[in-house]
């Protein structure tokens, strides 16, 4: 005859299972809340003139290697209509601008405060790279028969170039006016334009599609370059150590590279 197990000899078993089970339960929430801290991740969200594309995408990279589960997303533009969108609510923790006119905006508004200027910049005529206008000087650009392009009079690549051109006593009439200076020099790429005043910066970051030449009024209109951490950042700390990257050595160094010149 086959003896049954007492319910007793099954019972045991399960009750120290479940037991134990309860145990490591019960051990849990004490590191559960701290490994799940470690690894949230955050976002640093950056606002910046359409000119500084190149070299923030490049301390973006230096800044997540550096900060890990921290990633860093740009939007770049022209400074005066990232202003309007930080002062409309948009989310942003940085804001570099690229004329201390537009970074105005946001610290009357108290949405920043003590902005420092951490580059300067200058305007080139900026040509096709064969220069089938034959541009040499900026009073070429008033000849009727040039096309020239220029960013739009709102925006701080379009006021350097009313000052420059104000300081030479020109006038010229552009055939296009863009938000950006990324928009006005890529009229030129595409050989839509035969000229148009533009950041030396980006004449640089357009190498082998566009040449820059000197002209001795955008002595007159330099622009400086703002940064600050906004007041109701949401990741205020990576803001403050993102800030601190653009202004160490190592932000100069690639700043400089690109063509700016320091403050």
């Amino acid at each position: 005859m086959i003896r049954r197990p007492s319910r007793w000899a099954v019972a045991l078993p399960v009750a120290l299972v479940l037991a134990g089970l309860s145990g490591c339960g019960s051990s849990q929430p004490a590191s559960a809340p701290a490994s799940a801290a470690a690894g949230k991740a955050t976002t640093l969200t950056v606002f910046a003139a359409a000119s500084l594309t190149g070299t923030f995408t490049e301390l973006g990279k230096t800044f997540e290697a550096a900060h890990p589960g921290t990633s860093v997303k740009f939007n770049f533009g022209s400074s005066a209509t990232l202003a309007q969108q930080i002062t409309q609510g948009a989310p942003a923790d940085v804001f570099a601008a690229a004329s201390p006119a537009t970074m105005k905006t946001v610290t009357d508004a108290s949405l920043a405060s003590a902005p420092t200027t951490f580059v300067r910049n200058k305007l080139q005529i900026a040509v096709p790279a064969d220069n089938p206008a034959k541009v040499a000087a900026l009073k070429d650009l008033a000849d009727p028969k040039v096309k020239v392009a220029l960013c739009a009079a709102q925006v701080p690549c379009g006021a350097a170039a009313v000052k420059a051109l104000d300081a030479a006593g020109l006038k010229i009439t552009p055939v296009t006016l863009e938000q950006d200076v990324k928009a006005t020099v890529t009229k030129v790429e595409l050989g839509e334009v035969d000229a148009a005043l533009v950041y030396k910066t980006d004449v640089i970051a357009g190498a082998g599609k566009v040449k820059g030449i000197d002209f001795p009024e955008s002595d007159k209109a330099i622009n400086d370059y703002p940064i600050a951490v906004l007041s109701k950042a949401p990741a205020a700390d990576p803001a403050k150590q993102f800030v601190d990257l653009v202004l160490s050595q190592q932000g100069k160094d690639v700043l400089t590279k690109a063509g700016f010149e320091a403050p």
